[in-house]
């Protein structure tokens, strides 16, 4: 039997703002263990929750970004469990009434675009979190740090629309690179900021009643993400295909066996005991507020990815490598701007610029060559005054100096031979060193005019433009070909 695979993703994101999102305690990360808490994030009686405004602003930017809609208004609800790392014994979240509604995003599938939807935008308060490891007790004791505790949270809920692990990756890197590219989230999964729950289940194809899914949990990475889902798909299936029934359980992915390992059994939302907030009221948003946040909003990826195709002629594969970061599609088009040519200037950032940046592990946005200093290089191919292999010296160069192009062709004296006449004499003293190769060529071996061509370049130190180089060579072995 055959059987059909059906995953929804929960992705849950940081917002970054400097303070948690109902109190006054810094959101930094790395600070000493349970140095940024008060009253309020420790949960201690008789301390009141006040929301913070710019994490309702980024909330709503992203499901604007998201193509939600934002509701007029939104309930806080308790959600009760107890976790060591859960000070107050409940989670400040949103259920019956979300922020926002009815979203979705684009996957690429084999060059067809798959829609997957986007449930619901709500926000929360983040837990604590629980020390495993690190510890002279470590085997016997758990430690808890609540510095997290309190910094403020969208969780994303896709629907069941994803079919494999691979389009699951996909759809959590769309979902990375978006939040990043409108600002909201800094995309440091190993920090935390940034980690997703993974709903899956299996069923017979043909059959559009859901299985039974299983959870993995707090996965925070694309790769392992991939990888948990494709044992737990295997594992689903090799169950059922054996007449057994899938439990329904959180599991926890093991990156050291290649596992997925049952964590606890899943809780449905009766469990959670959900009821309003008591110490909160509301939140209404307008729609001027809406309208005041989405006037903040940058041009999305996938708008600029066509508008790099229409406005500049690129392919739509430059297109969507360029338009992988905000930083890389503004350094490619103030890299334009100075150059005057977009596939040239797209070539260069997708191959050598983007290559230092990772060899290097250095951002676009402080990288050594500047854009306008890389459209400086560009203008100096097109207009013949350097050769593309000289270019990629030069680029070497500026890339260990910060030097303009213009400055090392000037200090270096790199400029092309681009005169017929300067290239005349050179091409008569190479003919005239190599009498033989002319006389061969003369005589139709065709071959030979590579050879009388790699020696005009070598007396030439490499300088000679090699179009005219050809041209002038040609021209002199002509004039003496009936001689």
């Amino acid at each position: 039997m055959q059987y059909e695979t059906v995953i929804g993703l929960e992705v849950h994101a940081h917002l970054l703002t400097r303070t948690k999102i109902f109190c006054g305690c810094s959101t930094a990360f790395g600070a000493p263990p349970n140095s940024q808490v008060c009253p309020v994030c420790l949960g201690l009686p008789g301390a009141l929750p006040v929301l913070n405004r710019l994490a309702v602003d980024y909330a709503i930017k992203a499901a604007l970004a998201l193509g939600c809609e934002v509701q007029r208004e939104s309930i806080f609800a308790r959600k009760n469990y107890f976790y060591p790392d859960l000070p107050k014994g409940y989670q400040i979240s949103q259920y019956e009434q979300p922020l926002a509604l009815r979203g979705s995003i684009d996957l690429d599938v084999d060059g067809a675009v798959r829609r997957v939807g986007i449930t619901r935008v709500h926000m929360e308060e983040d837990a604590g979190k629980s020390l495993h490891e690190g510890f002279l007790d470590s085997a016997r004791r758990s430690y808890i740090d609540l510095n997290r505790s309190g910094v403020p949270l969208i969780e994303i809920v896709s629907e069941p629309d994803m079919r494999s692990a691979a389009e699951a990756a996909e759809y959590f890197s769309r979902i990375k690179a978006l939040l990043v590219w409108i600002g909201v989230n800094d995309g440091n999964m190993e920090e935390g900021s940034l980690r997703c729950d993974a709903n899956v289940s299996v069923r017979p194809v043909g059959q559009t009643t859901l299985g039974t899914k299983a959870e993995v949990k707090n996965v925070n990475s694309f790769r392992y993400l991939e990888k948990a889902l494709e044992f737990e798909i295997a594992r689903q299936i090799e169950i059922v295909s054996q007449g057994g029934r899938v439990v329904q359980e959180t599991r926890l992915w093991d990156s050291s066996t290649g596992r997925t390992q049952s964590m606890r059994s899943k809780e449905e939302a009766h469990d959670y005991r959900y009821f309003p907030e008591p110490d909160l009221p509301p939140l209404v948003v307008d729609a001027a507020r809406v309208e005041a946040v989405q006037q903040t909003l940058p041009e999305l990826p996938e708008a600029r990815r066509a508008r790099f195709v229409s406005a500049y002629g690129l392919p739509a594969y430059d297109a969507g490598v360029l338009t992988q970061s905000s930083e890389v599609a503004g350094y490619f088009e103030a890299a334009v701007a100075a150059s005057g040519n977009a596939k040239a200037a797209s070539n260069w950032i997708m191959g050598d610029v983007l290559r230092r940046t990772k060899e290097h592990d250095v951002a676009v946005s402080a990288f050594p060559i500047s854009p306008e200093s890389l459209g400086g290089l560009v203008r100096l191919i097109d207009k013949g005054t350097i050769s593309s292999a000289m270019a990629k010296d030069v680029f070497a160069q500026m890339f260990e100096s910060g030097r303009s192009a213009d400055a090392i062709v000037a200090a270096e004296g790199l400029a092309q031979i681009g005169d017929a006449g300067a290239l005349a004499s050179i091409v008569a003293e190479v003919m005239a060193a190599n009498v033989d190769a002319v006389a061969q060529y003369r005589a139709g071996k065709q071959q030979t005019f590579g050879f009388l061509v790699g020696q005009v370049m070598k007396a030439s130190k490499g300088k000679a433009n090699p179009q005219l180089a050809n041209q002038v060579l040609r021209d002199a072995l002509a004039e003496g070909a009936g001689q």
